[in-house]
């Protein structure tokens, strides 16, 4: 198995599947969280690329995904959007699943990975799809009581995770 077109494949499909919810979704502010999730998943193929084709590209990790997150909520929370499709919550259950599996396949390979630059990018990898679980777990929450989510205070510390 080669394991770049494997990896390549995982955040294309990751990519594809954030964007049809997306469409599927009437909350704005939800709908622009998983745009985000989706732009991140083809940041990842482009990456994975670059490692398959030996380039030392630098990555950086996306720290700006998070707060650009807890800035929706906090919109969320201030305009009263509680408009959501708690039907929903299974899509965002499946996708915590993918998510976690990803970062546990790059945690694998960064495990087998002898070049030190390599292994490095798969561990930014493995700690970005955390982000993503951490993002999904929110999102269930708040998919499932939009209301008290937004109130409760624990999410504020999205961007410490």
């Amino acid at each position: 198995m080669d394991i770049y077109k494997y990896a390549m494949q995982m955040e294309l499909d990751g990519r594809n599947f954030y964007l049809d919810l997306a469409k599927k979704v009437n909350n704005t502010g939800l709908k622009n969280i998983l745009t985000m999730m989706a732009d991140s998943e083809a940041k990842h193929y482009n990456v994975i690329l670059s490692m398959q084709r030996n380039d030392k590209t630098q990555f950086s990790a996306d720290t700006e995904v998070l707060t650009n997150v807890k800035n929706v909520f906090m919109r969320m929370k201030e305009e009263k959007e509680f408009d959501v499709d708690v039907s929903q919550v299974e899509f965002y259950k499946k996708a915590l699943k993918v998510e976690a599996d990803s970062q546990k396949f790059y945690l694998e390979r960064a495990d087998e990975e002898k070049d030190s630059h390599r292994k490095e990018i798969f561990l930014k990898l493995a700690d970005e799809e955390k982000n993503h679980c951490v993002l999904l777990e929110n999102m269930i929450g708040f998919v499932s009581q939009p209301a008290d989510w937004l109130e409760n205070p624990e999410w504020y510390h999205l961007d410490e995770n």
